[in-house]
């Protein structure tokens, strides 16, 4: 862990609204520090798992409201929300926004978003400075669910900030476990190139935030290596030393509705804001020095 980043950082009580791969990996390095955290799941299996590492964690859905709200947010010192919304806006939000208003404790809040909002720009450079133009439904409903966390905390001393995050790896979910599952495969499509970033990058970049609050700024999360899918799997191909898979042309490829949906855009994310104003320090500035670390994790 960066001592320089954290040596600042005072304990708090983190809640997260949907308790997944990156946000769990953060609580345990807040833990660590003294934190306390407690946050939410959709199913009980996963609340299990979240509490056996200490989360106090619960259920949350539609059908579920988080129980005694106001008791529950009474020590709240920040929260980070990641629950992808719904066609009927943004869940923490349509269920509990008056209680989040009246956490008196909290601070900071982040809301964990994706690239999609600023659409196809077909190989460009996508800034936070650009406004957003979606041109899918996933990107629609993130750019509503980002100005609504700033609007619910508008005119009071929470400090709300938006990270737009690139496509997240790392231990256990990354091409390197693909490849050796042989399950890797290599989609062709001329020009299209992606960000990536590593979830303790996503971490690191979430802590800095914290120690440098900016009500209302948005963070383009991802490294500096924008490049085709195929280039990453020929890369695990070769720390592993096996033969690539034979390419597959996009056209020809069975892809759910969301990889589809990843592949109808093209973009290159600017990250001067996390350098300059985090002043993050990717430890993993590509995905050759992430990819080579999982390996020597693994071995």
């Amino acid at each position: 862990m960066d001592r320089q980043l954290t040596k600042d950082l005072k304990p708090g009580h983190l809640f997260v609204f949907g308790l997944g791969y990156s946000t769990t990996r953060l609580s345990k390095r807040l833990m660590a520090l003294g934190w306390r955290v407690s946050g939410t799941n959709r199913s009980e299996q996963k609340v299990i798992e979240a509490r056996s590492i200490g989360i106090s964690s619960m259920i949350f859905d539609q059908r579920t409201p988080l129980k005694e709200p106001e008791k529950l947010f009474s020590d709240v010192t920040h929260i980070i929300a990641s629950i992808p919304p719904s066609e009927n806006g943004e869940l923490a939000l349509l269920l509990h926004s008056d209680q989040l208003r009246d956490a008196t404790s909290l601070t900071w809040v982040n809301y964990l978003s994706t690239p999609a909002v600023y659409g196809d720009r077909s190989g460009g450079v996508a800034s936070e400075f650009d406004e957003p133009t979606p041109t899918s439904k996933r990107g629609e409903r993130r750019l509503a669910a980002e100005r609504a966390w700033i609007d619910t905390f508008s005119g009071t001393r929470v400090s709300v900030q938006i990270m737009r995050i690139a496509g997240i790896y790392g231990p256990g979910r990354s091409v390197i476990e693909q490849v050796a599952a042989g399950r890797a495969r290599i989609i062709e499509k001329e020009g299209q190139v992606f960000n990536r970033i590593h979830v303790d990058d996503i971490g690191t970049s979430l802590i800095a935030s914290m120690l440098r609050p900016n009500d209302k700024r948005i963070y383009n999360l991802a490294d500096g290596n924008p490049c085709a899918s195929g280039e990453v799997t020929r890369y695990a191909c070769k720390l592993l030393r096996v033969e690539p898979p034979t390419p597959i042309r996009f056209e020809d490829a069975q892809l759910s509705d969301m990889a589809r949906s990843f592949y109808s855009e093209c973009k290159i994310l600017e990250t001067s804001r996390l350098r300059n104003e985090l002043l993050v320090n990717l430890r993993y500035p590509s995905y050759k020095e992430g990819l080579r670390q999982i390996l020597q994790d693994i071995n």
